[in-house]
């Protein structure tokens, strides 16, 4: 019998993880000491949305909330970029270094102060490897253009296109491209010829694109996960539920 292969799923979620995606890694680990195998971790950079990167600390001396988020070069970025493709700006870095000792102890500072990265979903994943929660993990990427070599044809699907000088991730929409603006509001582009490499999966068909590739036994998911993961097409898989934590959107800071 093959190893089993324990995955988990994220998006890059914040300068500093959020806490949930920690409760995902300590089950994988838990699976793996009873059960052995490899855990990977599939890290979902073709997302778009900056709303997953936001990161909420608390006050060290208050203890209020605060919200910590990348700043953006312009409106088409911030919109419509897969976050591999938003640019980390200089001088958000050195503004958030400056506030940061408010809401984190000097380790964690100092890590974020050694990140050198060109965009979001690289920085996310550097400061996780620095806190060491990445140690014996493998990680495979959505953006990285052999894994979408591999990753089985869905029917539901976005487009990587430039747009304005940017690259943006849209909707195919039959014979054209949809840019969402919010509510009814879309920006169409015309359907250019496309292949494999440009294609990333809508969080319907993400499960079955991903599985075509990464062949896991186990997967751990989040509570609101099972609302859409459509399990029947993977009776191979087993399904975890991730171990509860408190505060589960705050980020996780292990020194604190």
């Amino acid at each position: 019998m093959a190893a089993p292969i324990i995955c988990f799923g994220q998006q890059p979620c914040g300068i500093f993880p959020r806490r949930f995606l920690f409760a995902k890694i300590q089950t994988a680990r838990r699976l793996q000491h009873e059960l052995g195998g490899e855990i990977v971790f599939f890290y979902h950079d073709s997302d778009h949305d900056p709303r997953e990167t936001i990161t909420v600390v608390r006050d060290l001396k208050t203890q209020r909330q605060h919200r910590i988020n990348f700043e953006f070069a312009n409106k088409i970025q911030k919109q419509f970029s897969p976050l591999f493709a938003k640019r980390v700006l200089p001088e958000w870095k050195e503004k958030t270094a400056r506030q940061l000792p408010n809401f984190a102890p000097d380790s964690l500072v100092q890590s974020f102060q050694q990140v050198e990265a060109e965009n979001v979903a690289d920085f996310c994943l550097e400061m996780y490897r620095r806190l060491g929660l990445l140690d014996g993990i493998r990680v495979e990427r959505s953006s990285d253009p052999a894994f979408r070599a591999r990753a089985a044809a869905v029917e539901d699907y976005f487009v990587d296109v430039q747009y304005e000088g940017e690259l943006v991730r849209a909707r195919r929409s039959g014979d054209e491209l949809l840019l969402h603006k919010g509510g009814s509001a879309y920006i169409r582009l015309p359907l250019p010829e496309h292949g494999p490499e440009q294609i990333s999966p809508t969080r319907d068909t993400r499960f079955r694109w991903m599985q075509a590739v990464i062949a896991c036994t186990h997967y751990v998911n989040g509570a609101g996960e099972l609302q859409y993961l459509k399990r029947d097409e993977a009776p191979e898989v087993q399904f975890i539920t991730r171990e509860t934590i408190s505060e589960s959107d705050c980020a996780y800071l292990p020194d604190a």
